[in-house]
């Protein structure tokens, strides 16, 4: 076993480059996976990076870096559709483990109840891996694949998150469902930006369901019959079961696949209802 801080991204990739390697940045998901046992392969911290630890933006793109804690995203000064973004950092454990544990971190983790996930596909968020040899972009959408997977490829990191500014108006809203109020892996969850023109007509929506499906999904069908309607309390009634079916809703202890399907229906219903509210 191997243990390793670099200061610098590109120390960091270099000892990629040359070795199979754990990467940790806030340790909140791999250390607690060891339980009593020591780890058995190589270590890469790369939580001395500080440079990978800002949340900013640009002409085109908020971005937030690989080492952004979720107590970062809280504090942020960020557009209203933000907001399920920061709700759902609001749900990430204890307040010390969001202090701790970054947003990249919870989509390379790769859990289907990651709770990041459904906000930041609402935001159509990209993923910007690098390597030695070179940076790729890919869509979230994309990068997570299936239980703990990702196209995270040998000797690649993620160094930054971005959200293109067209994907950054309007408003948002997190919904989790839990067995509890608190410290609670989710039954179902779901994310919703809602954006309208000045006669209160739907021009953008987007909306998404974690803990679910294997991997969190965008409901394209759903979004598609929201838009050019009237922002109203009505609004929500287009919420129909046949726009979940095709989550392939998971069994497991925490709930069956029926109870998902109809809690994410119910969910979606409240979080429009609750952007109607607040946009009206």
């Amino acid at each position: 076993m191997k243990f390793a801080q670099p200061k610098t991204t590109q120390e960091a990739l270099s000892l990629l480059a040359d070795d199979n390697w754990s990467l940790v940045s806030g340790g909140t998901d791999y250390y607690p996976a060891l339980g009593n046992s020591q780890p058995t392969g190589n270590v890469l911290d790369i939580s001395k990076l500080s440079t990978l630890r800002t949340i900013h933006e640009d002409e085109s793109h908020w971005h937030i870096g690989a080492l952004a804690t979720w107590t970062d995203v809280i504090q942020a000064k960020l557009p209203e559709a933000f907001n399920a973004l920061k709700l759902a950092a609001l749900e990430v454990g204890s307040v010390q483990i969001q202090n701790r544990a970054t947003v990249a971190g919870n989509i390379c983790n790769a859990s289907p109840a990651a709770d990041g996930m459904p906000a930041l596909l609402c935001l159509d968020t990209i993923v910007r891996v690098s390597s030695k040899t070179g940076m790729r972009d890919i869509a979230l959408q994309d990068f997570v694949t299936g239980n703990r997977q990702t196209t995270l490829a040998d000797g690649e990191m993620v160094i930054d998150l971005l959200i293109p500014k067209a994907s950054s108006n309007g408003r948002s809203c997190f919904l989790k469902l839990g067995a509890r109020k608190y410290l609670v892996i989710s039954i179902a969850m779901v994310a919703t930006r809602i954006a309208v023109d000045n006669n209160n007509i739907v021009t953008d929506a987007a909306l998404s369901v974690g803990s679910c499906s294997v991997v969190a999904r965008r409901l394209s069908a759903l979004e598609q019959s929201l838009i050019g309607n009237a922002l109203n309390a009505e609004l929500s009634d287009r919420v129909a079961t046949q726009h979940v079916a095709e989550l392939s809703a998971i069994d497991d202890v925490r709930a069956t696949a029926d109870y998902r399907h109809i809690a994410a229906v119910e969910l979606l219903k409240r979080s429009i209802d609750t952007l109607v509210i607040s946009l009206c």
